[in-house]
């Protein structure tokens, strides 16, 4: 260890704090919070760490800096607002908002409100960030049906209006606006609508429905009905938008929610926020790891970042796990059943639907790393040496033992590549044998790929169950591929994976894209063997049965096929019948055909 480092590491005060670590050009690369200055940092240089970040980040440390605050909670908060400052190099880097809309309410004479992504330090007011520009121009359009607020950009100084340099618009005329621009409309009255679209901003519901109240009471009273039942209206939209926007839990006053979920090198933090027992906004912070992160870090500092941005004052926190910090002035929840662990539920669908909506943004603009983290995934899922770049799939199709076919479907890339799909007629198996026919099937296929040397796939998935899969390896130990090509089944009753030699069936999410795609795939083996299953069982039904009668060719013989379904049927048919099929002089052919046959027999 450097020498000025041991001299600062004995200078540590055991008192909570951030620590600061300098490169040796000056700059922060790391900045950090601890319960125990001395103890957290000694920690960093008295512990052997592997080859990674943190070993790389610890030899690259020329200087240390510390702050001591009163409380953990305090070093939370200074390092969060640090790393948004300087945004070091190994620290959790959090996603910028400036992306996301915020409603303002202008400060300015008969303020707008409006909705912008730009925030400008003016003395507006800003609620948000909206995570969903649908869920801001809903509630816009609320607080404009609700109050009657000017959308002009006009300077209305008490002057200018007194010197009457503005007329009314068209928006007063259809009831939009009150026209506080001839001062038909004071200043107070004004004002008292900014304040009651603060409540409902802020989800104070109750203050705004008891203030339009009371202000229909004395209406009332005054014998002023027509403005009474304006009121009336606003508080039967406020009651409406009350039960359909929110969510309420009356044992739940304030609180803020959260729910967590840790990916790859990103973690997720959904955050709910409660305000008079009612949801009142969703949001989700993504943080970008940079060194081995506990979770319970992670969803300290999201939960200092997200109070701080949203101003939130609610003394209740709830979380799924143990943050091992203290919050001032608020409790922290871990709940087991209730109410309160519905709302984590809750927060966690809407991390789901985010996380939803975030893998097909990506998808859209780039499909070739979205696919990879496909295939990917499904390695691990399946236990499988190499990513599954080239997939086959197999499945048998017979009906009561006819016409034995085999089809294959192939995936390559994580996408369907028909023009490589091929059919198989059976021609060594005798009767309805899945078995044997599906040993048959993939001999022929891998042998004439070994042949022609064709590149082999990485997986052949194969449609059923142990016993298919187990005919299925005889063939690749024949041709010497065992070891090769990986090989998995998907029996249809439970949607079960097996491997080879493996009794039991592998573990997997039935909601996953592995198992997705892996049924996509078996689903279009099916679709393809059923076109070609048909089409060979037709052209037996021509050779066999309605190929023998004169005149009746293939296109009658689909046309009566797809009327009647069966032989049976169409021998069974009346000459009347038939002929709004293939028309009187061919139906006579069938008809006379099958008379003769009734006559013989």
């Amino acid at each position: 260890m450097k020498k000025n480092l041991e001299l600062i590491l004995g200078t540590l005060p055991d008192k909570p704090g951030i620590y600061q670590y300098y490169d040796r050009y000056g700059k922060i690369i790391y900045i950090g919070k601890a319960k125990s200055l001395r103890k957290r940092v000694s920690s960093y240089f008295h512990k052997d760490h592997e080859y990674g970040k943190i070993f790389y980040m610890v030899h690259q440390i020329e200087d240390i800096k510390f702050i001591v605050v009163d409380t953990e909670y305090d070093a939370l908060l200074l390092e969060n607002n640090l790393i948004k400052k300087y945004q070091p190099r190994y620290n959790v880097a959090l996603k910028d908002d400036k992306t996301f809309p915020w409603i303002c309410i202008k400060k300015e004479p008969f303020p707008r409100v409006f909705s912008t992504r730009k925030v400008i330090r003016d003395g507006s007011e800003y609620f948000g960030p909206y995570a969903s520009v649908r869920m801001i121009n809903t509630l816009l359009d609320f607080i404009t049906r609700l109050f009657q607020l000017r959308n002009c950009n006009l300077n209305l100084t008490q002057e200018n209006i007194a010197a009457k340099k503005f007329r009314v618009c068209l928006e007063y005329h259809i009831g939009n606006c009150q026209g506080p621009c001839e001062a038909k409309q004071s200043f107070d009255d004004y004002e008292q609508s900014i304040s009651q679209i603060r409540h409902i901003l802020k989800g104070n519901l109750q203050d705004v429905m008891a203030f339009l109240k009371e202000k229909m009471k004395v209406y009332s009273e005054k014998l002023k009905y027509e403005e009474a039942q304006d009121i009336k209206e606003k508080l039967l939209l406020l009651e409406k938008y009350q039960s359909k926007s929110l969510v309420a839990h009356p044992s739940i006053r304030d609180a803020d929610v959260f729910s967590f979920r840790d990916e790859e090198n990103t973690a997720f933090v959904n955050y709910l926020r409660i305000i008079n027992g009612a949801v009142i906004q969703s949001f989700t912070l993504e943080m970008k790891k940079k060194l081995d992160e506990k979770p319970a870090e992670l969803l300290a500092l999201a939960i200092a970042e997200l109070r701080s941005r949203f101003d939130s004052q609610a003394n209740e926190i709830i979380v799924p796990f143990d943050i091992e910090t203290e919050i001032r002035g608020a409790e922290v929840v871990i709940p087991k059943i209730g109410d309160k662990k519905q709302l984590i539920t809750l927060s966690e669908k809407n991390l789901g639907y985010y996380l939803r909506e975030r893998a097909l943004r990506l998808e859209k603009i780039d499909p070739k790393n979205r696919t990879e983290k496909l295939l990917v995934q499904a390695k691990s899922d399946l236990r499988l040496r190499a990513v599954p770049y080239h997939i086959e799939c197999f499945d048998n199709s017979n009906i009561q033992g006819m016409f034995p076919v085999a089809a294959m479907s192939v995936f390559k890339h994580g996408k369907p590549s028909k023009k490589d799909y091929r059919h198989f007629n059976i021609k060594t198996v005798e009767g309805p044998d899945d078995f044997a026919s599906m040993e048959e099937v993939i001999f022929r296929r891998y042998k004439r790929m070994l042949d022609e040397k064709i590149p082999l796939p990485q997986l052949i998935v194969i449609d059923g169950g142990k016993g298919q899969l187990s005919s299925a390896m005889t063939s690749l130990r024949k041709l010497e591929l065992e070891g090769k090509i990986e090989m998995i089944s998907i029996a249809k009753k439970l949607e079960e994976i097996f491997r080879p030699g493996d009794s039991i069936p592998l573990y997997i999410d039935k909601k996953s894209e592995t198992l997705r795609m892996i049924q996509r795939m078996r689903d279009e083996a099916h679709r393809f063997g059923i076109e070609h299953h048909r089409g060979r069982r037709i052209k037996g039904v021509v050779k066999s049965e309605l190929g023998e009668i004169e005149g009746i060719g293939k296109g009658l013989t689909e046309k009566l096929l797809k009327q009647f379904h069966s032989v049976k049927k169409i021998r069974e048919a009346s000459l009347e019948e038939l002929e709004k099929v293939i028309g009187k002089k061919k139906a006579e052919y069938v008809f006379d055909y099958f008379r003769k046959q009734i006559k013989k027999s």
